[in-house]
């Protein structure tokens, strides 16, 4: 009879269940506990990375590029003429930077660099930006496809599509009646003295091009 009492005296003391809060203390839980709202500034909103950066910086030097190239062909070398023909330096900066930045990025810019040389005034009509896309574009992905990048790789796929858009210039002049068989010598010398220029621009070109770093997809 003693064992059973003691056993009695040891059980512990049930505990009352925990309440469920009630409607109104689960609200006002809710609105203690309420995060800050978040603050949006202006020096926050245009914070650049220093990879993002250099990125800005090379396309911009890109465009002064195109921009300086563009001067130089209608205020100088538009007067220069060799039997006949003449050089077409933004022409050869578009897509030499088209090549050097490959299919990703230089897609993009043979489009926007192609529209930019249209409005301009420039170009030869409103078939230059379909010629200098679609041989920018076609010379980028021949370049990765089947050679190694390199200086040689790049000027030599660039010179082809220089050479094929200065053809394709005086085939839509002939469709459109601007131009005759005649002046097809013009257009290839044309072509002959921008392939030349190409040696000179790829180093500043390339220079611009390395900076922030060199994307290697191939």
């Amino acid at each position: 009879m003693s064992n059973t009492n003691r056993n009695r005296r040891r059980r512990p003391a049930s505990r009352p269940a925990p309440k469920k809060p009630g409607f109104l203390e689960s609200l006002r839980r809710k609105h203690e506990f309420r995060p800050d709202t978040p603050k949006f500034s202006l020096p926050k909103l245009f914070h650049l990375t220093n990879l993002q950066r250099r990125g800005l910086l090379k396309w911009t030097l890109y465009a002064l590029i195109c921009v300086a190239a563009l001067l130089i062909q209608d205020v100088i070398m538009s007067r220069v003429h060799f039997f006949g023909g003449t050089t077409d330096l933004a022409v050869c900066a578009i897509l030499l930077i088209t090549v050097i930045e490959g299919i990703d990025n230089g897609s993009i810019f043979v489009l926007l660099a192609s529209l930019f040389y249209f409005f301009s005034g420039s170009s030869p009509g409103a078939f230059s930006v379909a010629l200098l896309t679609i041989f920018g574009i076609g010379a980028a992905m021949f370049r990765q496809a089947f050679w190694h990048r390199n200086a040689r790789s790049i000027v030599l796929c660039a010179a082809i599509a220089l050479m094929a858009y200065e053809l394709g210039v005086f085939g839509a002049g002939l469709f459109l009646e601007l131009t005759h068989f005649g002046r097809l010598g013009m257009f290839l010398v044309t072509g002959i003295l921008s392939c030349v220029l190409l040696l000179p621009l790829y180093p500043l070109i390339d220079r611009i091009g390395r900076i922030g770093g060199t994307e290697w997809k191939e």
